[in-house]
């Protein structure tokens, strides 16, 4: 019997073509070029807010910001709008900034559950409950957010989606499992998918995971490397990089693949490891599917 989070995970092509389809529909809610922006969220959903803060300004589409939503620093900058990640919508720390910013500055929540608190609360909300899920760990509606606001910068997700597809139907290298470390690197806008990739193993398979910006690695973390490692770079790879992780003994992996899809890999890699260590990826330990503070207003 497949779990919630394989389901999800082998969604999210057809999930990211209708992301597509929605960022050509409702443009108005949406960051516009040259808006000076902040990006909030938690958990997962920061970590997607730093990879898209990082694609727009690299694509010169205006500053961007990322934070997560228990900093209270977006409110006191004057940004043009901030933008909120947050799957349930009941999150304690994002409904409560937008609560916040209600006539300060103003705000758009993309959500999976839009009535909800912080759909309530926000000026405009992107409806993503095609995107939902059932499980607790978060696969596709992190990837389809992302993926949405790639296509408002202009990005063309046909060979994303086309690489997604790929990903779930190559199977994954045995020997990736044997493993019993894992390092997740990026460059630009991909140290956050980075960071959500070790994330994931880390939920769903209470794995040793950790994530740097590539050239950061090599300055103390390589240490760690040995030959029960594996070395994962989502995105460009820096000039000799590859050489110094295979000096150390650990397998070294460099996805050929547009960096989301790559990321829908390292997912089936959680799923996988969970599954090898007799653990079930729907139930992960100490975490809930939102999280909401006793007492919060």
């Amino acid at each position: 019997m497949t779990t919630h989070v394989e389901n999800e995970i082998a969604s999210q092509p057809d999930c990211w073509r209708r992301a597509a389809e929605l960022a050509a529909e409702r443009a108005d809610p949406l960051p516009r070029t040259g808006e000076r922006i902040a990006v909030v969220g938690c958990g997962t959903s920061y970590f997607i807010a730093r990879a898209y803060a990082a694609l727009r300004e690299s694509l010169g589409a205006g500053e961007t910001d990322a934070f997560p939503a228990s900093d209270p620093t977006p409110l006191g900058r004057g940004y043009d709008r901030i933008v909120a990640l947050t799957r349930s919508g009941t999150t304690t720390e994002v409904a409560g900034l937008l609560a916040r910013a209600a006539g300060l500055i103003p705000t758009v929540a993309l959500t999976g559950v839009p009535d909800s608190p912080a759909g309530h609360h926000a000026d405009a909300v992107v409806d993503l409950g095609f995107a939902d899920e059932r499980s607790v760990v978060q696969t596709r509606f992190a990837t389809t957010a992302l993926q949405l606001l790639r296509a408002a910068l202009g990005v063309d997700l046909g060979p994303s989606i086309a690489d997604a597809e790929l990903a779930l139907y190559e199977p994954l290298p045995t020997a990736w499992e044997k493993h019993g470390q894992f390092t997740f690197l990026g460059t630009g806008w991909t140290v956050g998918l980075a960071d959500e990739a070790a994330l994931k193993l880390r939920e769903a398979a209470r794995a040793w995971t950790e994530s740097y910006p590539a050239m950061e690695y090599r300055h103390g973390p390589i240490s760690i490397s040995d030959p029960g490692s594996l070395v994962w770079c989502l995105g460009p790879v820096p000039p000799g990089l590859a050489d110094e992780v295979d000096a150390t003994g650990a397998q070294f992996v460099a996805d050929a693949v547009d960096p989301v899809a790559g990321l829908v890999r390292a997912q089936r890699l959680a799923v996988a490891l969970a599954a090898r260590r007799g653990l079930n990826p729907d139930r992960p330990r100490n975490l809930t599917r939102s999280v909401i503070l006793a007492g919060a207003r």
